[in-house]
């Protein structure tokens, strides 16, 4: 790629960090875009090469660059790969903004919708509606089978939302059985609390059983971590100091959606000096993590199911998060663990990637489910509602006959 003489307007990221990448290459393996697409511009390594070349005002931010750029899922796979340290998510986070500046208006003011969409209580309410209609009905799943190439994966999207129950909201405090343990502060978040109300409740009772006393705001917020996908990094700010208002004080901050959980881990990067922000990162939590630590009674039931775990990215790599899952499951009398090959490998969801990126994102995903097809499981146990949403409708289109559920529900059914 030619280099431009190109002065770049801005800084978005200190050169010591882009500097700590070697280019050894241990990555590329780990890396699902390189891995799929063999392009040394789509590996972490490149990515990094052409985001210093920007930096430097070395290379013009072309649509070619900013495509190379986009095609990052932010999996962080890479992360877990690289033996310099190099914090790979913190960078491409930063660049994302700097590519929004450079987009046509007309694509600006649609990323820009999106976010403001799927983030906003009011206007997420009312674009998930329809799916709590139809979610869950075999006749749009069968639908979805026979529609053409173009129509299959939007339909099976919206027959793999969950089909909507009406419940009694969950109590503002949930006391621990027997004797407490600690307090967790339970986020209900955007997408979960409008598609994944039974696996939140499912996560405030197990945790109240492991001995630990639930609080659940009644403000419902978003972390910022879709709008941060979208390179809107002023209005993730905007909604992590909107959840810190919510939030209480607690021993412990959870989610039960990784990707809402990595990003609070990180809320000291995203709001810099920010005292609370700090606070949050220490404690927060995904359940699965907290639950193994503190241990569960003995299960009521058994489940009899071959179990494939697929490990989230922003679970396996953004907090560490795989054994604990395995433990877990391990422990339900009849549930059968089976290895998943590539288990951590992105699905192609990665926020809101099958939405932005939907080719790539559809070749990862059937990737995916070759692998669960060479398992020969009869459930994929993935938590994070994105990989739900994305492997369920990748099962639905190929007409795949496996569930897909969180480790959360699988727990429940036998506790």
């Amino acid at each position: 790629m030619p280099a431009q003489c190109y002065t770049s307007p801005v800084r978005f990221v200190e050169t010591e960090h882009l500097l700590r990448c070697v280019h050894c290459g241990l990555c590329l393996a780990s890396c699902p875009t390189y891995v799929e697409l063999g392009e040394e511009a789509d590996s972490p390594r490149g990515r990094i090469h052409l985001m210093r070349a920007l930096e430097e005002g070395r290379l013009e931010p072309t649509p070619t660059v900013v495509q190379h750029l986009d095609q990052c899922l932010g999996c962080r796979a890479c992360e877990t790969a690289c033996p310099s340290g190099v914090e790979y998510g913190r960078l491409i986070e930063a660049a994302r903004p700097f590519l929004e500046a450079h987009r046509s208006p007309r694509a600006r003011l649609g990323r820009a919708a999106l976010a403001a969409v799927l983030t906003s209580p009011i206007m997420g309410a009312v674009a998930m509606a329809p799916l709590r209609v139809v979610g869950g009905r075999r006749p749009l799943a069968r639908l979805a089978r026979r529609a053409p190439t173009w129509a299959r994966p939007w339909l099976a999207l919206a027959a793999a939302a969950p089909q909507a129950f009406r419940r009694a909201p969950l109590p503002p405090v949930l006391e621990a059985e027997g004797t407490c343990r600690g307090t967790a502060v339970l986020l209900a978040g955007c997408a979960p609390s409008r598609l994944f109300s039974t696996t939140l409740a499912a996560t405030a009772r197990l945790l109240a059983r492991a001995g630990v006393r639930v609080i659940v705001p009644r403000v419902r917020t978003c972390c910022g971590a879709l709008a941060l996908h979208l390179g809107q990094a002023d209005r993730a700010r905007s909604l992590a100091r909107e959840t810190l208002r919510a939030l209480v004080d607690a021993d412990w901050i959870v989610s039960a959606a990784a990707g809402c959980g990595a990003v609070l881990r990180e809320y000291d990067h995203l709001l810099p000096g920010d005292a609370a922000a700090a606070a949050v990162a220490r404690r927060a939590r995904d359940p699965l993590s907290l639950l193994y630590e503190l241990g569960l009674p003995a299960p009521r039931r058994s489940v009899d199911r071959r179990v494939a775990v697929h490990d989230p990215c922003h679970l396996a790599h953004g907090q560490g998060v795989r054994v604990e899952v395995r433990r877990l499951l391990g422990d339900v009398p009849g549930l059968r663990l089976v290895e998943l090959e590539e288990s951590d490998f992105c699905c192609g969801s990665a926020g809101t990637y099958n939405l932005t990126e939907p080719e790539l994102a559809g070749r990862l995903l059937a990737r995916k489910l070759d692998r669960i097809v060479a398992s020969g499981a009869e459930v994929v146990a993935a938590a994070n509602p994105g990989c739900l949403l994305q492997i369920r409708a990748g099962a639905i289109a190929r007409g795949l006959d496996v569930a897909v559920e969180h480790p959360i529900d699988l727990l429940a059914a036998a506790y």
